[in-house]
Formats: C-alpha cells, sequence, structure tokens
C-alpha cells in the first residue's frame, strides 16, 4: 500500500512505508499482543450514545429541569412517553452490545437472538425501576438543599451542583448493574466522572438522601455500602487498603474490600477511610483523616486524634 501525497508545493513528501507498519500491526492485533475479549472481534457499546441515552433518562424522570423548558400539563406525558420509548430502544440495543463481555458468556455459543431477549429484558426491569430510582433522586435533591446553606433552590441544585448530576448517573448506572448489566453501568459512570470529577463506581450501594457537596476528587469504590443521610464533602476516598490475590497472584475480584459507612454520617474534605471498616452511624469524620480502623456510633475522628495514634 503505497499513498503518495503532494503538499500544494509539488514537493512529493517522504515515503512512510505504510504496507510494512500495516503488517506489524496487524501481527502484535491479532497474533502477539491479541487484548480482544475472547480474541474475537466485537461491536462495543457507544459513548456517544449512552451519553444521548443518559440525558434523555435525565428528561423523562425530571421534564422540566432536563427536558424543553416550555413543557405543560397536557403535553408533559407526551414528552415523557415519546422521550422513554426513544431511549429505552437506544438502551437495549447498548445492553446487547455489553453484553457480549459480561463474565461467563461464550458469543461462539450464545446466539445474537439470545443476547437480544436478555437485553430486552433487562431494558424492561429497568424501566419499570425508574419511579423508585426517582424517589431516590428527589430524597437526594432534599437532602442537598436542606444540608447547603448556599442553595437557593432546588432547580440551582439540579443544574449546578456537581454532586447531584454524578448521583443521578450512578442511580441509573447501579440499577442496570443490578440487572446484569456491568459493562453499560461502568461506562455510565466514567461519563459522570469525565463530567463531575466524582468517580462513584456502579456497584457501590448507596441508602436514600445521599448528598455530596463541592464533590470534585471523591472516589466511592465497588463493595462501600453507604447508608442513608450520609454527606461527603470534596476529595474523601473510600477504597481499599489491601488487594488480595490468588495462588497465581491474579487479584480476586468483588471481595469485600471497601469501607462501610453507617446511617447520618458526614465525612469531611480530603478524608481517607480505606478498608472493610465500619464507621458508626451518627458519627463525623473530620477533615485530611486517614482512617484504617472502625469507629463506634457518634465517634467525632479528627486529624489531630489521628496524629496522636
Amino acid at each position: 500500500m503505497t499513498i503518495d501525497t503532494f503538499d500544494g508545493t509539488g514537493v512529493k513528501p517522504a515515503h512512510w512505508d505504510l504496507d510494512a507498519v500495516v503488517a506489524a500491526l496487524r501481527v502484535s492485533r491479532e497474533a502477539t499482543h491479541n487484548i480482544r475479549h475472547q480474541r474475537r472481534i466485537r461491536e462495543l457499546p457507544s459513548r456517544e450514545a449512552l451519553t444521548t441515552i443518559v440525558n434523555g433518562l435525565f428528561a423523562v424522570l425530571f421534564p422540566t429541569h432536563y427536558g424543553r423548558p416550555n413543557l405543560t400539563d397536557e403535553s408533559i406525558d407526551y414528552f415523557v412517553g415519546d422521550t422513554l420509548n426513544t431511549t429505552l430502544n437506544r438502551l437495549t440495543e447498548q445492553v446487547r452490545r455489553g453484553l457480549q463481555f459480561a463474565e461467563g458468556v461464550d458469543a461462539a455459543e450464545t446466539t445474537e437472538d439470545a443476547l437480544t431477549r436478555q437485553a430486552h429484558e433487562i431494558t424492561r426491569q429497568f424501566a419499570a425501576s425508574l419511579p423508585h430510582i426517582r424517589a431516590l433522586l428527589v430524597s437526594d435533591v432534599q437532602a442537598a438543599y436542606a444540608g447547603d446553606p448556599a442553595a437557593t433552590s432546588i432547580a440551582e441544585i439540579m443544574l449546578c451542583y456537581p454532586g447531584t448530576i454524578a448521583i443521578l448517573h450512578y442511580r441509573l448506572a447501579h440499577r442496570l448493574h443490578q440487572l446484569g448489566s456491568p459493562f453499560i453501568a461502568r461506562m455510565m459512570c466514567d461519563i459522570s466522572h469525565s463530567l463531575t470529577g466524582i468517580d462513584i463506581h456502579p456497584a457501590a450501594q448507596i441508602g436514600a438522601s445521599f448528598f455530596i457537596d463541592h464533590g470534585t476528587g471523591v472516589v466511592i469504590g465497588e463493595t462501600a455500602i453507604l447508608g442513608e443521610r450520609v454527606r461527603l464533602y470534596q476529595h474523601v476516598t473510600l477504597g481499599a487498603k489491601r488487594f488480595p490475590a490468588d495462588a497465581s497472584g491474579m487479584l480476586i475480584k468483588g471481595t469485600p474490600r471497601h469501607p462501610i459507612v453507617e446511617d447520618d454520617v458526614v465525612i469531611y474534605a480530603g478524608a481517607t477511610i480505606l478498608g472493610r471498616i465500619t464507621i458508626g452511624a451518627g458519627s463525623t469524620i473530620g477533615g485530611n483523616v486517614w482512617l484504617t480502623q472502625s469507629v463506634p456510633p457518634n465517634s467525632s475522628v479528627s486529624q489531630a486524634q489521628m496524629r496522636s495514634d
């Protein structure tokens, strides 16, 4: 393959030896460094499509905030129904693509019809969950309004607070993860991470009335469990202390390794909480605390206390 072009001055550019480069890349791609799932070409889920889907779901859940500003009592249900139908059809296709990468799925033995049926069922159950998801999100927004003296309205929280945007993504992604679509759920949360700087794994379990104030740099790991009415500030990490490996040295997936945070806990900016420890209900964890041990309910942990241990 030889492609000759001219730069407009009549000067022929250098020859790139494309045949050799393309051939070497094929060897790397197909043989020596093949990283494809089950060594097969698959149609990956589309990040662009998922962004459109998430925006559609936002509009369905909160039509006047994320949909159209001119909706009326007569038009709002039509808008929600039409948007939901289009969005669910798009979601089904992305779920189908993601299912090809699910653990234990052998594409050689799983037909496209079977994947499509499974994707339809996941999407159907997800749609049925939307009223419950909306109820959780309303509790989160109300917690933000009650917990932030700078908040002037619910609309401001929904449109201007990165923590609220991240929680919106998480609630949707978490339900998809529960229903057996972890790849799509992970991509949804990564879209949120790019937008907000807040990294929540979709498998984390988070109760109602959750509030992330400011939010930049917050990290919540896969096996973290948070109760109700938990409040986090910026740069809080709920992470793992260590990563257990099997006899061959491979990391063991899915083991409980992130904190349990019980109801009514406040964790201030910069705190790092690591390992499968429990933060008792009603506790306050101060800013910049490094915590690797459980604390009982109604504790107050400060950085000075941690230095003195």
